[in-house]
C-alpha cells in the first residue's frame, strides 16, 4: 500500500558531483540558492559542501498535517555526511527510519554517524532500519588478472542495533510510516540488455567466493505524489534502471512514474549500454530523470541529449527536490 502524499522534498546529501551554479527546473534548488535562503551573506568555503563518491538522500513527505521524513542510504564515509548536514542544516532528529538500498560500502560507510546523530536529537528512540539479508556478505571484485579487490562491509546487524536500530531484514516489500514509503522486495531482471555488476563476488559461509554479478539485496524505494505519479528512488540500479522502472510500474499498475531520481550505473563496464538504456527511458515518460552518483558522465550526456533539460535534472550535493 502507498498511499499518496500532497509534498515530497527531498535533499540530497551525498552525491559525486557538487554544483551549485548550473540553473534548475523550478522544483529544483540548487546548494548555492538554498544556502542564501537560509541566509548566507558573503561567499566562502566554509558554507560549501562536499562531494564524494556515494549517495544519500534525506526525504520529506507531507499529508495534510502528517510528515514523516526518511534517510536514504549515508554515502560513504563519515566526514563528507557529518559536513553536509551540518552546511545543508538538514535535521536529522526529525529521520524516523532509514532504508539501506544495497550491501555497498559507498551508500552505508556513515551509518553509525548517521544513527548516533539521529539518536542524539530524537531523545534516543529506536530507529526502523529497513535491509535485504543479503546485503551481509563479503563482496569484492575480480579483476582481470584473477585477483580480488576486497569491499568494506556494511555495517552488521548486531552493531546496528547495539547503536539503537531496530532491523527490519527481509526480502519482502515494506510499506512504512502510515503508507507514505514503499521500499520495493527483490527486483525481476527482464531485460536482455541490463546485467548487474560484472566481476563481482561474494564470499560464502564456507569462506569460498562465488559469482554475485546480479546484487539481489538492491531495492527502490518510493513516494506517492498526489497529482503526480510515483517519485522512484533507486540509489545505484545495479539491477538495471530499466528492470527498476518496470518493477516500480508493475508495482503500482494504476500511477503513472513521474520521476527517478539516484545513480543509474552507466560508468565504467555499463557504458557500453547506454543506448539501450536510454531508448527504453522513453517508454515510462518520466516528468524528470535526477541522475547522479554512478550515472557516469557519457550516460548523463547522452539522457540529456534524448530528453532535454525539461526532463533531466541532474543530481549533485546539497540539491533540493519538490513534488
Amino acid at each position: 500500500m502507498l498511499t499518496p502524499v500532497d509534498r515530497l522534498e527531498i535533499q540530497v546529501l551525498v552525491d559525486n558531483a557538487t554544483d551549485g551554479l548550473s540553473s534548475t527546473p523550478s522544483n529544483v534548488e540548487s546548494e548555492f540558492n538554498f544556502a542564501a535562503r537560509r541566509g548566507l551573506r558573503s561567499s566562502s568555503g566554509r558554507c560549501l559542501c562536499c562531494a564524494v563518491h556515494g549517495f544519500s538522500a534525506l526525504l520529506t513527505a507531507t499529508r495534510g498535517a502528517s510528515s514523516h521524513c526518511v534517510l536514504f542510504d549515508s554515502g560513504p564515509e563519515d566526514f563528507a555526511f557529518e559536513r553536509n548536514c551540518a552546511r545543508l542544516g538538514a535535521d536529522l532528529g526529525k529521520v524516523e527510519s532509514i532504508v539501506l538500498s544495497h550491501g555497498h560500502w559507498d551508500h552505508s560507510g556513515a551509518m553509525f554517524t548517521a544513527l548516533n546523530a539521529i539518536r542524539a536529537r530524537n531523545g534516543k528512540r529506536p530507529v526502523p532500519y529497513y535491509a535485504h539479508p543479503g546485503m551481509f556478505s563479503p563482496r569484492a571484485m575480480r579483476l582481470p588478472d584473477g585477483a580480488l579487490r576486497l569491499m568494506d562491509d556494511v555495517p552488521a546487524i548486531a552493531d546496528l542495533s547495539s547503536l539503537g536500530a531496530d532491523v527490519v531484514c527481509t526480502t519482502e516489500p515494506q510499506s512504512f510510516l502510515d503508507g507514505m514509503f514503499y521500499v520495493s522486495g527483490e527486483i525481476p531482471r527482464v531485460t536482455p540488455f541490463e546485467r548487474g555488476l560484472p566481476g563481482q563476488v561474494r564470499r560464502t559461509s564456507d569462506g569460498q567466493w562465488e559469482p554475485d554479478e546480479l546484487l539481489m539485496d538492491e531495492r527502490w524505494l518510493a513516494v506517492n505524489v498526489k497529482g503526480k505519479g510515483i517519485v522512484v528512488l533507486s540509489a545505484c540500479s545495479h539491477a538495471g534502471i530499466i528492470n527498476v522502472l518496470k518493477h516500480a510500474r508493475a508495482t503500482f499498475p494504476v500511477q503513472p512514474l513521474h520521476a527517478v531520481m539516484g545513480g543509474l550505473h552507466l560508468s565504467g563496464v555499463n557504458e557500453e549500454i547506454i543506448p539501450q538504456t536510454v531508448q527504453a527511458m522513453a517508454e515510462f515518460s518520466l516528468a524528470q530523470i535526477a541522475a547522479g552518483h554512478c550515472t557516469g558522465w557519457r550516460a548523463v550526456a547522452a539522457l540529456s541529449a534524448a530528453f532535454g533539460d525539461k526532463v533531466l535534472a541532474p543530481s549533485a550535493v546539497g540539491k533540493r527536490y519538490t513534488y
